[in-house]
């Protein structure tokens, strides 16, 4: 197999092509001939039934204009253009407002918020505000009503996670997916926005590495010569409690899924951290032991020599015996024994979770224990030969016996892998070229060889890699049209599985039937009650509520010695498995803010104060603490909104203001002093985060947008760092007492929560369009809104249930339809 190396001119070829899709918006999809398209992508004139929209407010046109101009035009006029975000009404008419919708957009989000006019501003009551905004709203849905605009976006390429996913469900191999491709890049919070996933040389040797050695391990390799694979522990996970999915009885260490390329021999290196001076760190070391084992199986078993590193040029390593493993994936453990028995807090057990043992050990000498930094797995030495896999299972659907069955075969192979990996049928020419690829490497090698290698074409064809969608050629630039069933599958089960769509979805597309608004609805159903559709809460919630963040905060031990890596991922699992559980169960979006459950382990369980809890596993607790319901009260959130050493009122604000109400605060002004740069010692006095923070609002460049931001975070400000429930910050009792933007008094969670519900037509606002930036891969635009508003109307007639929402996304136009590409746009991506 090594000879298929100059193979890669063509990977290197297609995936160049990849780029020319992406980028350039013509009505030409393909440098081929497309494939025939099926009648859902005829163009059509698309013409939706006029959407329900409010009745016509009282106002008249002269009325809304004389409201702007005594409530508004005071401060946003031509004249402070420069603070007001730009925006002057001082020539505005509302008669012109759908040919500004983006400006009236931004009016209405901040009216229905309460945000505008400001405190203290002179205000009309609330039924004249509502008037004016259901004006302005019903004049811009029946706009957008008769003439509705799907919007455009360039075609997508497939992320790390959805790449990672894809490979999962067509080879059944799961891989590390950061060990060959670049991190995204995140755009209003999402890894999936189009037009900012960049096409870089350093991508494109990232998918031919990612098809080489993927198609390696789903074949398997006979020929497999000896490599390494690495994990890497932080020093600061905890090493006190068992590691999920490691044997009963170990503690610490990792337990990971790993494919084996062939039968044969491998073994194992372990490197354990070092303490400050360069030896073994933790001790006591008599009897300490760790142990390797495969399924759960032990293979090794090695004693740890507190002198090893004064024995072993290469520091603290060691090396297990070889090994024998057979091919495919297993899980793989290097875990220490457990030599601590009795209940966890008893005296003679080290501190249990934690940073204690680790840097507190040091510090108090207390019984820290042994780390595990580095775990490597290598070979195969020596192959002797491939085992059945789960892998091989999928993609040797049959098996020659002669040579004169082998070409048919492998047709027969590679025809239903690439049907299912370019989510639809196989153009004739992409087949041919497939087959070459299969001829080619059966010419130097034997059949799997051949197969093997067109696997690795289709894991580098960019009709894998890009969601490439057909255009009606008979389009002009700017017209719109319903794309092809195919394309709504793949749309479909990329929103709610992160992957490519299943037999069953394609067949209903190929059929022509998946259009049909009953056999679209059972496959949403269908798509929603499968575990795939986990990913709405590990993909989009956490993307939408920035758990992605909470790597990035890591609380200084000198104060927040309890905390430790693996209190922070259990603190992300809580919160997919949270959101995950309201979708599953079909309670009402609010429930994000009020659900009086939670999943939690023994490890967070304990950071809560939750008593009887024992073990890895997570389960659903009942909340007594009303302060703590919901994801206001969830580590992972308030973890991501502090910083090392105190909580952030100022982050915890924008947070809120940014995720739950969809209007982040403008970036601070230039010049203006950090809050670490406010002294923290006042005659003597260490100063809570509260009065440091009154001083640094003293500065009137601060005091206009952190009047708005603080009170949010300020509620919120007697959960520390980590979580913890407090009372008082640097010796001074907290205070969370604010005033909310529209007047209403906040004293704590409880009260933010029902400030937030008490304007929960703006967080349904926030949360679909959140909901339908993730599902189209696009920003949300201004014309999106008419759109939007629809869903939540719709929702709130269900008591703003998930399964209002999703179906409510996918039913919509922007989702169902396309746009030809702008000419601008194209020539733009022609550049």
């Amino acid at each position: 197999m090594k000879r298929a190396l100059p193979a890669v001119g063509f990977f290197v070829v297609a995936v160049s092509l990849a780029s020319a899709f992406a980028t350039a918006q013509g009505p030409v999809a393909s440098a081929r001939p497309a494939a025939p398209q099926s009648a859902a992508a005829a163009p059509v004139t698309v013409k939706p039934a006029v959407a329900h929209v409010p009745t016509s407010a009282t106002l008249t046109v002269a009325e809304q204009n004389a409201l702007v101009k005594q409530y508004c035009v005071g401060c946003h006029n031509d004249r402070n253009k420069d603070r007001t975000s730009g925006l002057s009404f001082q020539s505005f008419d509302a008669s012109q407002i759908v040919e500004h919708s983006d400006v009236a957009e931004r009016m209405i989000r901040r009216l229905r918020s309460g945000m505008m006019p400001p405190v203290g501003a002179k205000r009309p009551d609330h039924a004249t505000i509502d008037a004016l905004v259901s004006a302005f709203e019903t004049r811009i849905d029946r706009a957008a009503a008769l003439n509705p605009n799907p919007g455009w976006r360039p075609s997508q390429r497939l992320n790390r996670a959805e790449y990672q996913r894809a490979v999962k469900d067509l080879l059944a191999v799961d891989i590390d997916v950061n060990q060959f491709l670049p991190a995204d890049t995140l755009s209003d919070g999402f890894d999936n926005i189009a037009d900012t996933q960049t096409i870089s040389s350093t991508l494109m040797e990232g998918y031919l590495r990612a098809a080489s050695q993927i198609s390696r391990l789903a074949v398997g390799d006979r020929n497999a010569s000896p490599s390494s694979t690495t994990w890497k522990v932080p020093r600061t996970a905890s090493q006190m409690r068992h590691v999920e999915g490691a044997p009963l009885g170990t503690r610490g260490g990792l337990s990971v899924l790993h494919v084996f390329p062939a039968d044969g021999e491998y073994f194992f290196k372990i490197m354990l951290h070092m303490g400050p001076t360069g030896d073994l760190f933790g001790g006591p070391y008599r009897g300490e032991q760790i142990e390797v084992s495969i399924d759960g199986e032990r293979v090794a078993l090695m004693d740890i020599n507190p002198r090893m590193n004064e024995q072993d040029p290469n520091g603290l390593t060691m090396q297990t015996p070889k090994v024998d493993i057979k091919a495919g994936q297993h899980r793989v453990s290097a875990a220490f024994v457990q030599r601590f028995d009795g209940p966890a807090d008893d005296l003679i057990m080290p501190i249990e979770h934690t940073l204690a043992d680790t840097n507190i050990g040091e510090v108090f000498g207390t019984t820290a224990l042994t780390h595990l930094r580095d775990f490597t797995v290598a070979g195969p030495l020596h192959v002797t030969g491939v085992s059945e896999t789960e892998s091989r299972r999928r993609i040797f659907t049959c098996r020659p016996t002669t040579a004169l069955e082998e070409s048919a075969c492998a047709a027969d192979i590679v025809r239903k892998l690439a049907s299912q990996a370019y989510r639809g049928s196989v153009p004739a020419d992409d087949f041919k070229d497939l087959m070459s690829f299969y001829e080619r490497g059966r010419k130097d090698g034997d059949f799997e060889s051949g197969i093997r290698l067109a696997v690795q074409a289709i894991l580098a064809s960019p009709r894998f890699l890009f969601r490439i969608e057909q255009t009606p050629s008979t389009l002009k630039a700017g017209q719109t049209y319903r794309i092809a069933d195919n394309d709504l599958a793949s749309r479909l089960s990329f929103f709610l599985w992160g992957s490519m769509p299943d037999a069953e979805l394609l067949k209903a597309a190929s059929q022509g039937t998946l259009r049909n608004p009953a056999v679209f609805e059972k496959q949403v159903k269908r798509l929603i009650s499968d575990r795939r559709s986990e990913a709405l809460s590990t993909r989009f919630a956490s993307q939408w509520l920035r758990l992605q963040d909470v790597d990035k905060v890591r609380p200084d031990h000198h104060f927040y010695s309890y905390w430790d890596t693996t209190l922070s991922q259990a603190m992300v699992r809580e919160t997919e498995l949270f959101v995950d559980s309201l979708i599953r169960e079909d309670r009402p979006v609010t429930d994000l803010l009020t659900a009086d459950h939670t999943f939690v382990n023994e490890r967070l369980a304990k950071h809560y104060g939750i008593p009887n809890i024992l073990g890895d596993q997570f389960r659903r607790v009942t909340i007594s603490d009303v302060n703590r319901r919901g994801v206001l009260g969830q580590g992972s959130v308030l973890l991501l909104t502090s910083i090392a050493d105190r909580t952030s009122p100022v982050l915890r604000g924008k947070w809120v203001m940014e995720v739950l109400l969809g209007s982040p605060p403008p970036p601070p002004p230039p010049n203006v002093p950090l809050l670490e740069e406010t002294k923290a010692v006042d005659d003597g006095k260490t100063l809570s985060t509260r009065e440091r923070m009154e001083m640094h609002r003293k500065n009137p460049a601060c005091n206009s947008c952190h009047r708005v931001i603080d009170p949010l975070g300020l509620a919120l400000e007697n959960f520390d760092v980590t979580g913890v429930w407090r009372i008082k910050d640097n010796g001074a009792g907290v205070d969370p007492v604010g005033d909310l933007y529209d007047g209403t008094k906040l004293d704590g969670p409880i009260a933010l929560r029902n400030a937030l519900l008490k304007h929960q037509d703006v967080f349904m606002l926030s949360f679909t369009e959140s909901l339908m930036t993730y599902a189209l891969g696009r920003r949300v635009e201004s014309y999106d809104m008419p759109a939007i508003r629809q869903i939540v109307r719709d929702a709130k007639a269900k008591n703003y249930r998930f399964s209002a929402f999703i179906p409510g996304v996918a039913n919509s136009a922007a989702f169902r339809m396309g746009r030809v590409a702008p000419a601008e746009s194209t020539t733009e991506a022609a550049r």
